[in-house]
């Protein structure tokens, strides 16, 4: 059976005992870190400051953060040094699937009813204020380091931003010496060094069950799934940026990769896309489930599949 302290939509079913445990919750979501050496006061405060220093950077649910500020105003905004990646690599899933994963989405998902401050992030929908999302040429051109916006946009980077985030404490972590450790942050887990972990693939309609399982060794297994950060009758956090509306008929995806965020973004692709043209554009492998139980995988993706 899945570990239930560890994520959901993708959840490790055995790995070596860490040493180091750090459990917090983050960016919304609970996040457990494993390393198998002890990890340290400073380790432990240095991960937590990288945390603070992304969410002041790229939530949408705080008035202080740039992303508040882009929202507010036209103009041209510095990114910090993670940003041109992140908005290329975005670009990238974005030209993939036609337009359909977008940065762009933050209006239409306060239209639904995913907005407000913390704590108020779910609420009712609101169907006649959903927001068209812009095209993206449209409304901002990256040059560099600057992101050049002609209008207020809200951007929401939650289709492969948490992903970076998992990559960024990694970081964190090897620059403290803690090079074998698995950070799992709820949908998002990357595994380094010498450990591996053995995950289950929970089925998005049956939390008890699993579609399959898969080894994750010094790679990224990112999930996500329409039950999860929904909050009424099909609506949930993954938007078509051609309609502004949620997605109907696939329920669940999942992606392999060397890095959490490019299997972020590939499994938000998948909702798509398929798992080879995903394959084609990222190098991510990936399977997705449809709503009708039907499910299509890459067929190179390790691990099993259940029947």
């Amino acid at each position: 059976m899945p570990r239930a302290d560890l994520l959901a939509e993708a959840s490790p079913v055995g790995s070596a005992a860490p040493l180091g445990v750090l459990t917090i919750d983050a960016i919304g979501v609970p996040w457990r870190i494993d390393t198998d050496e002890p990890l340290g006061d400073m380790a432990r405060d240095a991960v937590i400051e990288r945390i603070a220093v992304f969410d002041g950077a790229w939530s949408r649910f705080r008035d202080d953060s740039l992303v508040a500020e882009i929202a507010r105003s036209a103009g041209e905004w510095a990114l910090p040094p993670e940003g041109p990646a992140l908005l290329a690599l975005y670009r990238c899933v974005y030209e993939l699937t036609g337009g359909r994963v977008s940065p762009f989405v933050g209006s239409a998902l306060e239209g639904l009813g995913y907005g407000g401050g913390p704590g108020a992030r779910l609420g009712r929908s609101t169907p006649d204020a959903v927001a068209a999302v812009p095209d993206w040429d449209a409304v901002a051109r990256l040059d560099g380091d600057v992101l050049s916006t002609s209008a207020p946009v809200l951007l929401d980077v939650g289709a492969a931003g948490k992903g970076l985030l998992v990559d960024l404490v990694l970081g964190v972590l090897g620059d403290h010496g803690l090079h074998d450790a698995t950070v799992d942050a709820s949908g998002d887990l990357r595994v380094s060094g010498r450990r591996s972990e053995r995950v289950a693939l929970e089925h998005p309609f049956d939390p008890r069950r699993a579609i399959g399982v898969v080894e994750v060794v010094d790679g990224a297994l990112c999930a996500s799934a329409t039950n999860r950060r929904s909050w009424g009758d099909g609506l949930h956090h993954v938007i078509d940026g051609l309609t502004g509306r949620p997605v109907e008929s696939v329920v669940a995806t999942w992606a392999i990769a060397p890095t959490a965020v490019v299997a972020d973004a590939a499994a938000t692709a998948l909702f798509f896309s398929s798992p080879a043209e995903v394959r084609a554009v990222t190098g991510a492998l990936g399977v997705r489930m449809f709503s009708d139980g039907r499910s299509e995988r890459h067929r190179d993706f390790p691990g099993e599949l259940f029947s």
